[in-house]
């Protein structure tokens, strides 16, 4: 009977112990608040005292991509390892001749004395253009600037480095390897297709497996570029449809690949 009235007495004196408690709770909380709220008024500029009480945190914004981070960026001069990447793709098709690509005397841009070439990097391409240009480019505002001289060529997002067809008036002017097509072959290439033998109507002696090679008309009139895949002497020996040049760029992108080359 004594126990049976002890756990009477401790099921009513248990709530209201509970609502004791927490009315207490309420209680200083409350005075924090006013005393809070007083010390907010006394400020010049008050803020919440409470901003995130009764509010969800946002989830953090995630980072910025790579490609946003470059579209933001700076036109800038390229670092060692970007002018290293250029240099050997240019290397490959002018061989020393890169040297006179890079130290001419420029002939382009609005002053009487241009400068010399070289090389900005801005939205992930590559740009050949006169130290004079470049100079004017830096007046303009970064994210209204298309682009400054001649765009020679462009960073993937993996950071590998490959020319584009705007490059190749410069490096038909200073190539040291061309093929010449038939001209009723032409089509075909500028269609983005490689160049078969039969297609082949010469070739630059000791040209070798692996040269970068400009492809040109029997006029004359530079049609693309690529990659040598057999030897002149191995081009003699090959079948009628056996690949000499990989295709890499030719003129008929501009119709073809119009949005990607602006």
């Amino acid at each position: 009977m004594r126990r049976r009235v002890g756990q009477d007495a401790d099921q009513i004196l248990k709530p209201t112990i509970y609502q004791a408690s927490f009315a207490g709770l309420r209680l200083l909380f409350g005075r924090f608040r006013d005393k809070r709220w007083e010390q907010v008024k006394s400020q010049k500029n008050p803020k919440p005292p409470f901003p995130n009480l009764h509010r969800r945190s946002a989830p953090n914004p995630p980072p910025p991509s790579t490609a946003a981070a470059v579209v933001v960026a700076t036109m800038r001069p390229l670092d060692e390892k970007e002018t290293t990447m250029v240099f050997e793709k240019l290397f490959k098709f002018t061989g020393p001749n890169l040297k006179h690509l890079l130290e001419r005397p420029a002939v382009e841009g609005p002053d009487p004395e241009p400068g010399r070439y070289c090389l900005r990097l801005h939205k992930n391409r590559v740009y050949y253009a006169s130290e004079a240009l470049v100079r004017r480019a830096t007046a303009i505002a970064r994210p209204r600037l298309a682009g400054v001289g001649t765009p020679i060529g462009k960073f993937t997002h993996h950071g590998s480095f490959h020319l584009t067809v705007h490059a190749l008036d410069l490096l038909a002017a200073h190539a040291r390897r061309r093929v010449w097509l038939k001209p009723d072959t032409e089509r075909s290439f500028l269609f983005g297709n490689s160049v078969p033998k039969s297609s082949l109507a010469r070739i630059t002696e000791n040209t070798k497996s692996g040269d970068g090679v400009v492809v040109m008309s029997m006029s004359d009139v530079p049609l693309g570029f690529g990659v040598a895949a057999r030897s002149a002497q191995d081009c003699r020996k090959a079948d009628t449809n056996a690949v000499v040049v990989l295709h890499q760029a030719d003129a008929g992108e501009y119709l073809r690949k119009e949005e990607e080359l602006m």
